[in-house]
């Protein structure tokens, strides 16, 4: 059963159970007030039936008329009797049977007493008189309320019947309503293949649960997205960059041994080798980073960091290590201003480190420059080289996986330094953009949200 078929029957079920109460309460405080109403006219009755015969002698002849035509009026199977002291009947309008002596005395004891029995309702008062003391017991049936109660059942019923099919009909179309984003996101969901991950469901207007499960799921695609670029860049990219250089080692070695060589061209073969073995060491060590990346993100959770100390220790571990050439900190913030990012350290260190890295190989190990600024809610991070600038042909495709113009500037590399670091920089929310020229080098600019 759907959802929306469950809260529709739900919905309904407790809305009748409520009616229900409310029908039933109403017909209870109903018929007991018609109860409390009919012993009252009985207790008249009792009063009227002792002005007219007991105090008939008297009254005058005007007011005995009045007296009954009050009492005119018969009700249904109505009966009144009379007992003296000694509980014998007198003036009994009715053949009927006899009250029993423990009913009368107890009229006696109580002065008034009101009872059922069955349908009939009895009403006794004990009446003193200067003839003496009598009890005056007067009983009916109150066809009247029955037949409003009948009546009021009837009509009931069919109040019911009507209420809880509006309720079903409305509650479904309102779950209905309720529910459509629901519908639409399962919709957009049955949309995502494997050929599209990129693909978002929408989690509508409204910030309820739908839309955080919207939110979620599309967290989730985020991290599955980049579990897939993740693999199809291994796949596409990872075979023919190490296919060639292995290649080429595999036929320098079949020439080499082709036949007999002096010792330089041994030499030169081997060294040719161990350049491709060093191109291909280089490209394993990238591809196990990229994936360590990825494992990273996928289960460690983001921390506030402080982005003075991360670029201090870092500034710290390139002058202990770069030799003659150094890295330039350049913190333009205020004294007591700490600017925190939410991200995850090991990550961040690396992106920051490959394009420090990719300044000091193409700069021909000069400084690099490292200057942070805050912006409009960001941390601003410009790390500057005095390299010869990135052709204007190549800046569209350096942070593209496994491209690199490192071979025509006899320069090592695979490819995927600056490709990790817009990787992890985007994972963060952040963005990393290029400025380059000839004349003063290249600049990456990198920005992350402050937290």
């Amino acid at each position: 059963m759907k959802i929306k078929d469950r809260l529709a029957i739900y919905f309904t079920l407790a809305s009748t159970l409520m009616l229900l109460i409310v029908l039933f309460a109403t017909y209870f405080t109903f018929s007991k007030f018609m109860e409390a109403d009919f012993f009252d006219r009985l207790t008249d009755r009792t009063m009227v039936t002792a002005n007219l015969y007991l105090e008939a002698d008297e009254l005058s002849a005007e007011a005995l008329r009045k007296n009954r035509s009050q009492y005119y009026d018969k009700l249904s199977r109505e009966e009144i009797r009379i007992y003296d002291a000694s509980n014998h009947p007198v003036f009994i309008d009715s053949k009927a049977g006899l009250w029993e002596k423990e009913t009368i005395e107890k009229v006696r004891r109580e002065g008034k007493v009101k009872f059922k029995i069955d349908e009939t309702q009895v009403v006794g008062i004990f009446y003193k008189d200067n003839q003496g003391d009598f009890v005056i017991l007067a009983s009916a049936v109150d066809r009247s309320t029955m037949y409003r109660l009948e009546k009021l059942k009837t009509v009931m019923f069919f109040i019911f019947i009507f209420i809880f099919v509006a309720l079903l009909l409305s509650s479904r179309s309102i779950a209905r309503r309720i529910l459509k984003p629901l519908d639409v996101f399962i919709d957009e969901v049955k949309l995502i293949k494997s050929s599209n991950l990129n693909h978002r469901v929408q989690g509508g207007k409204n910030k309820d649960e739908i839309g955080l499960l919207a939110s979620n799921f599309n967290e989730l695609m985020a991290h599955l997205e980049q579990a897939f670029v993740l693999q199809r860049t291994f796949i596409a990219n990872s075979s023919p960059e190490l296919r060639t250089p292995l290649t080429s080692m595999m036929i320098g070695a079949e020439i080499v041994l082709s036949k007999e060589r002096e010792a330089e061209a041994y030499r030169k073969a081997l060294s040719s080798m161990l350049e491709d073995a060093e191109r291909m060491d280089s490209i394993i060590k990238e591809l196990l980073a990229l994936a360590q990346a990825d494992i990273e993100y996928g289960s460690a959770k983001l921390e506030n960091i402080s982005l003075q100390s991360m670029l201090k220790s870092i500034e710290a571990e390139w002058n202990d290590n770069a030799g003659a050439a150094a890295m330039v900190l350049t913190l333009e913030t205020g004294e007591n201003e700490d600017v925190i990012v939410s991200a995850n350290p090991t990550l961040l260190k690396i992106a920051i480190n490959n394009v420090i890295a990719n300044g000091f190989k193409f700069s021909n190990q000069n400084d690099v420059n490292c200057r942070m600024k805050t912006e409009a809610g960001s941390a601003m991070i410009f790390i500057t080289d005095s390299g010869p600038g990135i052709p204007e042909s190549d800046q569209p495709f350096i942070f593209d996986p496994f491209y690199s113009s490192a071979t025509r500037n006899t320069k090592h590399g695979s490819g995927m330094g600056l490709f990790m670091a817009k990787k992890i920089i985007n994972l963060f929310k952040g963005s990393i953009e290029l400025e380059t020229s000839s004349a003063s080098g290249t600049t990456f600019i990198i920005s992350i949200p402050r937290f």
